[in-house]
């Protein structure tokens, strides 16, 4: 004779599986609907117990110009106000990877192992952005690191460039478990401190690598197929101008999907021109 109750545990753990969850992460289970998180300049009055690894604020590299209090204001914030707010106060790009080094509104951060800002030189002018970091990249904590990484390199070197020439970073700066594409709650944590990035990197050439960076930089839902190849405006209000921006593939796909190299080449040739009409390099 059956257990009733094992089988509807069993049927509950089936649900939580097809429905995506593929780890546990405490031992005692919370209910996020009874304990809020307390919220941002209510003067104290939702402060309720929060687990210790909540309350311990992470180390910061930098401090500068009191970002780092700032940064620590807004820690237990889930908000993407809090984000934008944090996002704005900064002025530096310096400033800007602290505050994100500390921001604990993202789940994603409480599961990665680093957080990843960029890499390259913003000197450069181009700005390419991908989608998240992989297990690679959370491990040294810098974007495209791994195989894909390495094609984007030699992607790069077919027209000329290295990471001394572009700036690269991506549109999350932890690694969502198992690569899975974000939540959009995630995303939304975190697109503040992406669109601060782009102003305070000032570039004049967007790239834009991969369906998930152009959904939530340009809100373009199509496939990458169908988008790629595009030029598009980005528009930046802190810059008061506009930066043309093309779309294209991810080099992880065409690690997937070798036969794409082709279009990516045909890309990579239009990318060559606008930065010789731009005099960029």
């Amino acid at each position: 004779m059956s257990d009733p109750l094992r089988e509807q545990a069993l049927s509950a753990l089936r649900w939580l599986l097809e429905a995506g969850a593929d780890e546990a992460i405490a031992d005692e289970p919370l209910n996020r609907f009874k304990i809020p998180f307390p919220l941002v300049g209510d003067g104290g009055a939702s402060k309720l117990p929060l687990p210790e690894a909540r309350l311990r604020p992470s180390p910061l590299p930098h401090r500068e110009g009191g970002k780092l209090a700032a940064a620590e204001a807004v820690s237990l914030s889930t908000a993407p106000g809090a984000a934008r707010a944090l996002a704005a106060s900064c002025t530096t790009l310096a400033e800007l990877r602290a505050a994100v080094h500390n921001f604990e509104g993202c789940e994603l951060k409480h599961q990665a192992r680093n957080t990843v800002f960029a890499d390259g030189s913003p000197q450069g002018r181009i700005m390419l952005i991908g989608e998240a970091p992989g297990r690679d990249e959370d491990e040294q904590g810098l974007p495209f690191v791994g195989r894909a990484g390495k094609l984007l390199d030699r992607m790069l070197a077919s027209i000329g460039l290295d990471r001394s020439k572009v700036y690269i970073t991506n549109v999350l700066n932890w690694r969502p478990p198992q690569n899975r594409d974000p939540s959009p709650e995630e995303a939304a944590a975190c697109l503040p401190f992406l669109h601060r990035h782009i102003e305070l990197a000032e570039p004049q050439l967007l790239i834009l690598l991969g369906a998930v960076s152009v959904r939530h930089v340009l809100g373009l839902t199509d496939g990458i197929l169908r988008l790629r190849g595009r030029w598009e405006a980005y528009q930046s209000g802190g810059l008061g101008r506009a930066i043309p921006t093309i779309l294209t593939l991810h080099p992880a796909y065409l690690l997937r999907q070798p036969s794409a190299k082709k279009l990516a080449w045909r890309d990579f040739l239009a990318i060559s021109e606008k930065i010789d009409a731009l005099g960029l390099v």
